[in-house]
């Protein structure tokens, strides 16, 4: 039976450390938020988040910052932690790192995007949506033994 390369436990491994970087880059984008003089990379991207481009996002005042610190070392962590996962646990159980993962970032979906919602930004539930999609790429199913 010829299994397709996105099914393959070798290709979720690899799908895994890509999902762990991309959640980690997300982290120090917010880290430099907390900075003033480098906080326009954090403002912008939250600017982007809450669309349209209308430079509205500020991370002015010292909650903003504070707030920014917390969640760039969360996410940093979460990537991290992804990564591990791919890399020292997920040979010894595919389909549990695998659901783990995808029970992590569904629930990171719908409180943020719920939240993105009642806080007045829809926009971010949409780009939730694509990031989602992105994340999870060909989590979303079990991967077939190859062997």
């Amino acid at each position: 039976m010829n299994i397709p390369f996105y099914r393959t436990r070798s290709f979720h491994k690899k799908y895994l450390k890509v999902t762990g970087f991309l959640v980690a880059v997300f982290g120090p984008i917010c880290f430099l938020g907390t900075m003033p003089e480098y906080a326009e990379v954090g403002r912008w991207t939250l600017d982007l988040l809450s669309w349209p481009l209308d430079g509205k996002e500020s991370l002015d005042d010292s909650t903003a910052r504070f707030l920014s610190a917390l969640l760039g070392g969360f996410l940093m962590g979460y990537g991290v932690t992804i990564w591990c996962l791919s890399s020292m646990v997920y040979d010894h159980s595919p389909e549990m790192v695998r659901r783990c993962v995808l029970i992590g970032l569904c629930s990171w979906f719908v409180l943020d995007s719920s939240g993105s919602i009642a806080g007045g930004h829809a926009s971010n539930a949409v780009w939730n949506i694509l990031v989602l999609i992105s994340f999870v790429g060909p989590l979303w199913v079990p991967a077939k033994d190859t062997n």
